[in-house]
């Protein structure tokens, strides 16, 4: 596991023993798919995506689950989904003995896409 800060995701995702790199691979590609025009970088020390310079969402590994930040465990399309998971008021822990909900990391990626939108319109309003 991670130990060291990596450059780059491709660096973090090879710190991890390979059946967790396929994990992290796919929820990378994932979220790729889902917000295709974001930049993707390192900040905490765990792969981030930026949409417009302002992060969109975060993932990272763990030995025994894969983390999402932030999670919209407040927002009523996702509460009922989200309380079967193990998590703080904005994460939500996937544990690796069970299947990771691909779909449902797309459905979360694109509500952050429209509240990051959302807060850029609201933004450029007040200038």
């Amino acid at each position: 596991m991670q130990t060291k800060t990596a450059k780059d995701i491709d660096e973090y995702i090879a710190g991890f023993p390979k059946d967790v790199q396929k994990l992290l691979t796919k929820v990378r590609a994932t979220i790729r798919k889902a917000a295709p025009r974001t930049e993707e970088g390192i900040s905490y020390k765990i792969p981030t995506f930026y949409q417009d310079g302002a992060y969109l969402i975060y993932f990272a590994g763990y030995k025994n689950h894969i983390s999402l930040y932030p999670a919209p465990r407040g927002v009523d399309q996702f509460k009922k989904e989200l309380a079967s998971y193990e998590g703080g008021k904005g994460t939500v822990k996937f544990p690796l003995d069970k299947p990771i909900p691909f779909d449902l990391i797309t459905r979360i990626v694109k509500f952050r896409l429209e509240q990051n939108s959302e807060k850029a319109k609201a933004r450029k309003k007040k200038r």
